[in-house]
């Protein structure tokens, strides 16, 4: 399979896990329900969940284990895109080529739906059986807990908004994207590792050197597009960054200083892998990949 199909088929394993459990949740309002549906099936590319399925299948993870783990990062990532959107944060009006969840459902609905993924996402692993430890359970929910808040993804965005209309640091700008984004990717990589028995602490600490890697380049590249992309590949408003006077690798690096700084941590990506004992092609694909994509 190439890595385009291994991404499709990640997308629809994923869905069928959330899926069910959406069919399942019966007594929940519907107002929420249709809110938080709309903001998890929005056309996003399930780059996490790819992470979680790809680096547990090198490892020998079981399936059933990891379509809980990508689903569960999915509803974090979600959520946290629907709370971004909202007005008194990055306030936009357009995701992945669509209204946002607050333009169609209203604000407090969209808060109620970043409320409901982000709780979601402990409940899907706190309640299947897993096959491994109840030990390794709760790395899992610990795991996604610090990725995702004041260590992880919420101090980023904190940081972030902070910096709006200041001048910054390369050093200060890194450390926020580290956190705001390099936090979950890194995490979805970890679940994949620790749904395997056969995962050491030499793997984990190198597929966590990957992850890092992985995740600022992400953002280098998408900082890159915002200035040479357009709004309809895109999906959402070309500049928004610039618009918002955000500080970005373009503008502190220059535009072939952000390309170098993209392609180097790349670089570093495939040296980690290099130490992995497994085949680490479809991860090194994928490292290719995140500085490659048009959107």
């Amino acid at each position: 399979m190439s890595l385009k199909e291994h991404i499709e088929r990640a997308q629809i394993d994923v869905a069928s896990a959330l899926n069910l459990y959406f069919e399942q949740a019966l007594d929940s309002d519907r107002a929420i329900k249709e809110a938080t549906h709309y903001s998890l099936f929005n056309g996003g590319k399930r780059l996490r969940p790819f992470l979680v399925y790809a680096t547990g299948k090198i490892l020998g993870a079981d399936k059933k284990d990891l379509d809980i783990l990508a689903a569960a990062i999915e509803c974090i990532h979600s959520y946290s895109l629907v709370h971004d959107d909202l007005p008194a944060m990055d306030d936009d009006d357009l995701r992945r080529g669509r209204p946002t969840c607050h333009i169609v459902y209203g604000e407090a609905q969209a808060i109620l739906a970043g409320d409901a993924l982000q709780t979601l996402a402990f409940e899907l692993i706190a309640k299947h059986s897993f096959n491994c430890s109840a030990q390794t359970q709760v790395k899992m929910i610990a795991a996604l807990a610090h990725a995702s808040g004041l260590e992880g993804m919420v101090s980023g965005q904190g940081l972030d908004i902070a910096a709006t209309d200041k001048i910054i640091t390369v050093q200060e700008l890194e450390r926020i994207h580290k956190l705001k984004t390099g936090a979950l990717i890194n995490c979805a990589i970890t679940l994949g590792a620790l749904c395997s028995e056969n995962v050491d602490e030499q793997t984990l600490e190198n597929l966590s050197v990957f992850g890092y890697a992985i995740g600022l380049a992400f953002q280098v590249h998408d900082d890159i597009l915002d200035v040479e992309g357009d709004t309809v590949t895109l999906g959402k408003p070309q500049g928004s960054d610039i618009a918002a006077n955000k500080a970005t690798y373009p503008a502190l690096l220059g535009m072939l200083g952000a390309k170098e700084k993209a392609q180097n941590l790349i670089q570093q990506a495939h040296e980690a892998l290099a130490n992995i004992d497994a085949d680490t092609t479809l991860l090194a694909s994928l490292a290719n990949y995140l500085i490659e994509r048009d959107h």
